[in-house]
């Protein structure tokens, strides 16, 4: 979960690159930005990863929320949501962290989950509500990327703008803000902005050993060089994609771009 509260999934939004437009995120799976001030978190951003059991800090905050008799089924039943969830089975996860938000609907992990499930199955206006909801309760602007790339599946353009300018007043981890800028640089190509586009994610240098957020900002920008017609620009990023993952998705639609 991000940070304090967060199952953090690999942000990602509906479309892993900027020619992606309905299906798997900006990062081709759910956010896995990190949250602002860290903590723990388990596999795909959902609270303990192993064998479905919960961080401590998870049941505490859970006792405190929740009536002392609900505890022990909303425990069950966001076990098993993240067990399915880590599993990759979604639709069961979203079914068990439902149960868990009718007992428990004040733990930001539940709606957290859920809204990730949400997403997984491409249920746009819940998982949008779900991430919303966990962000208000939370504090964290983590998921912010996967709200902006939910409304960029449901086209309400001037909330993507919205959520954008939000996240950089209210700030976040390095990888969230990389991840919005690959979301955001996705949109404005879509919107043919190709120049904004480039100004949003250019980098300022290419460094050696880039993380994963910042290729995919990399590989939006060369994009966006690609649009421009600036193939030497174009190029100079897509040798620094190669050379730092040469099996990252979407090179070879890249390369065709930049030759065309």
């Amino acid at each position: 979960m991000s940070s304090r509260h967060s199952p953090h999934g690999r942000p990602s939004p509906r479309a892993r690159h900027e020619g992606d437009k309905r299906g798997r995120g900006a990062t081709g799976r759910p956010h896995e930005a990190g949250g602002e001030r860290g903590r723990g978190r388990g596999t795909a951003g959902v609270p303990g990863s192993g064998g479905g059991a919960l961080p401590g800090w998870v049941t505490e905050e859970l006792a405190r929320v929740t009536p002392r008799s609900r505890v022990a089924a909303a425990t069950q039943e966001l076990e098993e949501a993240v067990v399915a969830f880590v599993g990759g089975r979604y639709a069961k996860s979203r079914h068990h962290a439902e149960e868990a938000k009718a007992l428990a609907p004040r733990l930001p992990a539940v709606r957290e989950l859920l809204g990730l499930a949400a997403y997984r199955m491409g249920r746009w206006d819940q998982a949008l509500t779900e991430l919303r909801t966990y962000r208000r309760l939370s504090g964290e602007t983590t998921h912010l990327p996967v709200e902006m790339d939910v409304l960029r599946a449901l086209e309400r353009n001037e909330e993507i703008e919205a959520a954008y300018a939000l996240l950089h007043r209210l700030g976040g981890s390095q990888a969230t803000l990389d991840e919005g800028r690959v979301v955001y640089g996705a949109f404005l190509l879509d919107q043919d902005r190709a120049r904004e586009a480039w100004e949003c994610t250019r980098p300022v240098n290419l460094k050696a050993s880039p993380t994963d957020g910042e290729l995919r900002v990399w590989y939006v920008a060369a994009r966006a060089a690609a649009r421009l017609g600036d193939r030497t620009g174009g190029q100079r990023l897509y040798q620094a994609i190669v050379e730092a993952d040469p099996g990252f998705p979407g090179l070879d639609e890249l390369d065709t771009a930049l030759r065309g």
